[in-house]
């Protein structure tokens, strides 16, 4: 089982959107039994409450149901739990590297760090472009199912 765990400041945004995005990509190629799928936050700011609303009208447009989502936070044993730790931003990475202590495993990446563009993911929760960042989103799990397959499969 490969375990995946996506992290944003809040989790009622970005990691959300890609932990349902990733899981229904993952079912769409008969993978989902091979995948453990979540998210969480940086931040205890949002615990608790659902997906933002923006964020689930695209989750609903594309028929994928994340009404039982609820934000949470990161927790240290996390680290030893998840195989990849996938960031939306620098600040997640700065404020995991805090709860986790270190990542001498190297478990903590950037989602747009599999792809070309080498950039944060765009926080809607400022630019309030719910596009931009669903397609930020769709190229960086595509890019990370690939590198994912392809480090497995050297294991």
């Amino acid at each position: 089982m490969i375990k995946v765990l996506f992290i944003c400041h809040g989790n009622i945004c970005r990691s959300p959107m890609a932990e349902y995005l990733f899981k229904d990509y993952v079912s769409k190629k008969n993978m989902d039994s091979s995948f453990e799928i979540a998210s969480k936050a940086t931040s205890a700011e949002e615990l608790g409450n659902p997906i933002y609303p923006p964020v689930k009208r695209i989750l609903d447009s594309l028929n994928i149901d994340s009404s039982k989502h609820r934000a949470s936070r990161v927790k240290e044993s996390d680290y030893d739990y998840y195989d990849y730790i996938v960031c939306m931003d620098d600040n997640n990475i700065y404020n995991l590297k805090r709860i986790f202590k270190n990542d001498n495993k190297h478990k903590i990446t950037k989602l747009l760090g599999y792809t070309d563009l080498k950039r944060d993911v765009l926080d809607p929760w400022y630019t309030r472009n719910f596009i931009d960042c669903y397609n930020d989103i769709v190229k960086g799990i595509d890019c990370l199912y690939h590198y994912i397959i392809k480090d497995n499969l050297t294991k």
